[in-house]
Order: C-alpha cells, then structure tokens, then sequence
C-alpha cells in the first residue's frame, strides 16, 4: 500500500521503537550502558539479562560486536525470529545519533542460519562505519582501563571460580577444570578430582549456544549462567533447587586458559536457606551480598504493603457492611418516623410541632375481632393480622400515605401529612378502597372465610409532632383524629364510611358514593355521612400497584370498590376471582400516578406550644373520644341530601363487640 521496502519499514520502527523506549522510563538506563557505541553495543546482553528477571517470557536477540583493524565495527545479531534484523539499523542509528552525537552507516555483509543448542538461530552480521577517531582513541582508553581492571580481577576471586583450559582434540575442543573454588568443590564434590570435563558437572543456561569453546569465545562479552547437573550431586543435594552460578567468561591467551569469574545466582535469604549456604560463603566484596539483604528488606516491605492491602480490603468489606447495617437502621427509622424527623432527631434538634391546615385521616378495624381472639389461638391471631399489615402496609407505598400507627386491629393512615400534598384526599380515598380489596384475601380463622373490616375517613386540620424520647412517636393531635375514628367506629362491614367533607372533596372527580343519611354521632351530635363505593376512572390493579399490561380491557371487566355486601353471600367464586392478586406480594410494585407530586420533606410551620391543660384533653376513660388538641368539632359541610337514614337501627343492633371495638380505640386516640 505505502509502495516501501520492508527493510525501510523496519527501520523506521526500529527508530520508533528506541524513542518509545526512553519514553517508557528506560532513557537514564540506556545512557548508562556505555561511554560509546562500541560499549553500548557490547552491554547489550547484559541489560536484556537483567530486564529478563522481571519479564520471565522475554525472548531477547544476542549482539556481538567486534572491532576491525580499519576502525569499522562488526556487529554479530542472533535471533530466533527470522526477518527482524532490519529493526537493527533503526535501533543502533537512533542510538548514535541521540548518546553519541555521531552519525553510523550499517550493512549487511553476511546472513547465515546457525544450530546451536536451544535450535536454529538466524545470525546476521552488520558492518558499521563511523569517525575512526572518535573510535579508536575511545577505544584504546577503553581497552586500557579494561586491562586495568582484569589485573584487579585477578587478585580478587569470588567464592565461586574455576580455571577451565582448552584441549584440541580430534573431534572437538574439550574444557577441563583446572583449578576451583572451595565453596564450589564443597557443593560439587566431583570437582575435587582435577582434570573433569566442565560440562560433566554444569549446563549452560545463558547464553543459550552451545556448550564449547568457540561459542564461548563468540558471547565472551556476555553473562554466563551454568547450572549444576542433578546426576552429579551428593545425594543430600537430590531434592533441593540445583546451584546457578552467574559470572564473567576472560579468555588468557598466553595460558590457554579461560578464567570464569560468578557468584552463586541468589536473589533472597530462602534460596540462599534452600541452598544450604550462608552469607559467609559469598566474599565480602561481592555484591551478591548486598542483593540479598536488599532483597529482603523489599520482600519484607512488600508483605508489609500486602498486609496493608489486606486490612485495606477487609476495611472496605467492614465499612460496605457497615453501611448495608447503616441503611437498614435508617430504612427501620423511616418506617417509624417521618425522614425529615428522623433526621432531625439524628442531629439531637428538638422537633417542633407543626400545624397542617388540611389532611385526610383513615382509621380501621376488624368486625367481631373480640370473638375472633376468644375463639383462636393467640398464634392464629398474630398471622392474621400480621398478613392483613403487609397488605396494608404494601398499599401505603402505592398511594404515598403516612401510616401513623396499629394498636391491635386498628389500622390508621394519614394523607398530606407529614408531606403537604394537594390529593390527599384521593390518596386516602383510593387506599381504603384497596384495604376492602386485600381484605378478602386474609382468612378468618374462625369462618374460614374473608375477614370483614370497617373504615371511616375524615379531612381537615391537625397538629404533628414527636411525642417522648424513648419509643419517640409521630403523632396527630386534633379533632379531626376523633371525628375520623368515629366514622370507622359507627361504619359498616366491609363499607368505607365517610364525612361529608371527604364526600365534598371527592365530588366530581370520578367516584361513586352513595349516601347513608343522618345519623348520630358521640360527641358531634347528628352529622350526614356517606359510603364510598368505587372509583369508576382506575381499575383494582392499578389501585392495588400491580401491573397491568392492558388496562382498557380490565377497566370494562371490573372497577375497585365493588359492593361488598352482595358479593359476600357468593365469596367462593369470588374468592377464584381475586386470586389474581394473591401474589401482588412478590410482583413489582407500581406507584399510581396523581396529578401532584408530594412537596420534599418541607417540615410544616411551626406551631407554638398550647398550655398544658390543652394538651392532657379529656379525661381517659373508655367511652369518651375527645380531642388532646381542640374542644371544637370538626368542620361541617352543609348537606343538600335529606334521605332518611337507618342508623338508630344499626345502634340499637350493634353487638357487644362494638363497645370493645371503640375501647381500643379510645386507648388509641389517648396515644395522640
């Protein structure tokens, strides 16, 4: 596609490639490696060695450089990969260029394939021209602090070193250990006995070439790593880790000898323990040393990173449990108290009473609940109620109403209370008619059939706040509190029973009520009151939160609210009916929709505290139902209807249950 030689390709990714090398944190590294290009060259093995403890699988090539009478470099490349070598000029020009200020020409004057010992290895040789006087005096310095230092070497021996001398033979060139180390004879007895074949004892690790004389001198600039072989070893040495040796081949012409200069190849105390050697078995002035007490004091600090890790982590499961924990406290006091309160009481703030110009109360019971507890088990009673709550208490979340409290059978919920809201009475209205749906899905355990409850709702004003510090409680104080629990106390079974200034807020908007006439009212006297039947513009799903996938075509089959009382004496079918719901439970629920939507947790104003005598209200006794709030009644509604009502005879046939009925809740309105 580029119309370009591969060769040119190569090389301009080899130039790449060193840049994105220096980049990469490497640059201080690869300036250090030589003070010319020759030198650089000649480090190179010993840089792909060290890199090649941290990337185990690295495949690095092998370089060899050697010097020619002229000034000109020859550049040996070994590689198991075919067709990379022209990488080589990019890397080495770039170098030159960027370390060494110098500009180089570099060809190929031979490409040939080798066997060695790990396979066939591709090996390219490269002539590189350069400024021969920058070069050769470089060079001689070089070669003279070269000689300097091999002198030094050779006063100072590591622990391990071996004397290995060439031997020409007719087959090949042989290695015999001339002389040895006593740390190396005490770990390879065999070397005790002089004259041994080198590669009897030892395998060549690196470089991987093959293990003679003449491969040796090739790589003589590199690191040489032998490992002992386990055939040979005592048989104390049989299970433990073989010994590598890592040192420096020096050829000595006059002797005829080659001089291997290593150290034993530890990198922590536990291998050196695996060895069964000490830090005194490794001279004093080598750095091997200092390698491995470094190295433990990194492992050391790197357990101790670990184990900050680890109470990190178990700090993080800790604090995510703490804050599951956190949530399902917070999510108990939401359900007791208002979030605004609740919170206000985590603050340790004092909650001031508010006052609540308009609201809806419901209150509830169950019918004949005292011969229901006289004829079960108080077990059978506590399930019961316990599967009438959920039910309600589901119903709360669908209609967004405030469930203020439950004292035996007695249900109570508020709407627009403690967040104003304009449907409040909606709201109510719409949850009661879902309470006579669920009704029918809890068990008398007497009958076995559905029990019966009443409800009674009234609106208007009325004062909230939290009552006590231990058990604190948001309660409703006010006559609107007493006027609703009369509704329920003097309702119907199974019919929602309501004021007329519930009557006058639901007017127009889409339910059915029937009216139930004058009748007798403790502590107000005569009022005319109403019964809710039905909503005519939702359907029981959608009261009930279920999803409803078809809304239309339900809506014509059935409507919330349906007449109790002549469904009951055919509760078997309809029983088959409403089992569609028995597992609303478990089925997703869905808020119904109101043309509002609540005002955020706006605390209500303020209300200044009433005199004492205001407070404590009527006296407690069983039969009065009077305000702790306010002497008056609640607000009347003028009534056009004038249909003359049953009541007196429903009062003159109430059963004795009914007086037990308004003694709980009379206990009830007291905790208000």
């Amino acid at each position: 596609m580029l119309d370009l030689e591969q060769s040119v390709v190569l090389r301009q990714f080899g130039e790449y490639f060193f840049e994105f090398c220096k980049k990469s944190g490497y640059d201080h590294m690869l300036r250090t490696l030589g003070g010319n290009l020759f030198e650089f060259m000649e480090n190179l093995d010993s840089l792909h060695s060290y890199l090649s403890l941290s990337y185990k699988e690295m495949n690095a090539p092998s370089f060899r450089v050697e010097k020619n009478n002229d000034g000109t470099l020859l550049l040996h490349y070994y590689s198991d990969r075919r067709g990379l070598c022209h990488i080589v000029p990019g890397i080495i020009g770039a170098v030159a260029k960027d370390f060494f200020n110098s500009t180089i020409k570099m060809e190929i004057v031979n490409q040939i394939e080798e066997v060695e010992r790990m396979g066939k290895k591709e090996h390219v040789v490269f002539l590189i021209t350069q400024g021969p006087v920058f070069f050769v005096k470089d060079f001689s310095e070089r070669s003279l602090q070269k000689k300097s230092q091999n002198q030094v070497q050779q006063n100072h021996w590591g622990t391990v070193r071996s004397l290995i001398y060439p031997e020409e033979g007719k087959d090949r060139i042989k290695l015999q250990v001339r002389q040895a180390g006593v740390t190396i004879q005490r770990i390879v007895p065999e070397l005790q006995t002089r004259c041994g074949q080198l590669d009897k004892y030892f395998t060549i690790q690196n470089p991987q070439v093959t293990f003679n004389i003449c491969s040796i001198l090739k790589f003589i600039n590199s690191h040489f790593i032998l490992r002992t072989k386990r055939d040979i070893m005592p048989v104390a040495w049989k299970e433990r880790p073989m010994l590598e040796l890592r040192g420096q081949m020096i050829w000595m012409p006059p002797l005829r000898c080659m001089l291997y200069l290593a150290s034993p190849l530890l990198r922590s105390l536990q291998e050196l323990e695996e060895h069964c050697m000490h830090l005194s078995d490794i001279a004093p002035h080598d750095a091997t040393r200092d390698l491995i007490l470094l190295n433990q004091q990194r492992l050391a600090e790197m357990e101790l990173s670990n184990q900050l890790e680890r109470k990190k982590e178990e700090l993080h499961h800790l604090s995510k449990h703490l804050e599951e924990e956190r949530q399902k406290t917070e999510n108990l006091l939401y359900a007791m108290l208002p979030k605004h309160v609740a919170n206000q009481l985590k603050e340790g703030k004092r909650v001031e009473a508010g006052e609540f110009e308009e609201c809806t109360i419901l209150f509830s019971d169950v019918v004949t609940f005292t011969n229901i507890c006289a004829e079960c088990e108080p077990i059978q009673i506590v399930s019961m109620l316990n599967s009438m709550y959920l039910k309600f208490d589901r119903l709360t979340s669908v209609h967004n109403v405030y469930k203020v409290e439950t004292i035996g059978d007695a249900y109570m919920v508020v709407g627009g209370v403690p967040i104003p809201m304009s449907s409040h009475t909606e709201r109510v209205a719409n949850f009661a008619l879902g309470m006579i749906i669920a009704a029918k899905e809890v068990t008398n355990p007497v009958t076995d059939g559905p029990i019966q409850i009443r409800v009674g709702l009234h609106s208007g004003p009325v004062l909230a706040g939290v009552v006590g510090e231990k058990m604190p409680r948001y309660c409703l104080f006010g006559d609107t509190v007493n006027t609703a629990s009369r509704m329920e106390s003097h309702g119907l079974p199974d019919k929602i029973h309501i004021s007329p200034s519930v009557y006058h807020a639901l007017r127009n908007k889409g339910y059915q009520m029937e009216e139930r006439g004058e009748i007798e009212v403790k502590g107000k006297g005569r009022m005319q009151t109403y019964l809710l039947q039905r909503n005519l513009k939702v359907t029981d799903s959608e009261i009930m939160g279920l999803l409803v996938h078809n809304a239309d075509s339900v809506r014509k089959m059935t409507y919330s609210g349906r007449d109790c009382a002549s469904q009951l004496p055919h509760y078997r079918p309809a029983l088959k009916a409403t089992q569609r719901l028995q597992k609303e439970d478990s089925c997703p629920l869905v808020p119904m929709k109101y043309g509002d939507s609540p005002t955020e947790s706006k605390p209500p104003a303020q209300f200044t505290e009433p005199q004492q005598s205001s407070i404590t209200g009527k006296p407690r006794d069983s039969e009065s139902y009077g305000s702790l709030y306010s002497e008056k009644s609640s607000l009347d509604v003028p009534s056009e209807l004038t249909k003359e009502s049953t009541h007196n005879k429903t009062d003159n046939k109430k059963p004795s249950i009914d007086k037990r009925s308004r003694h709980v809740h009379t206990r009830f309105c007291l905790l208000f």
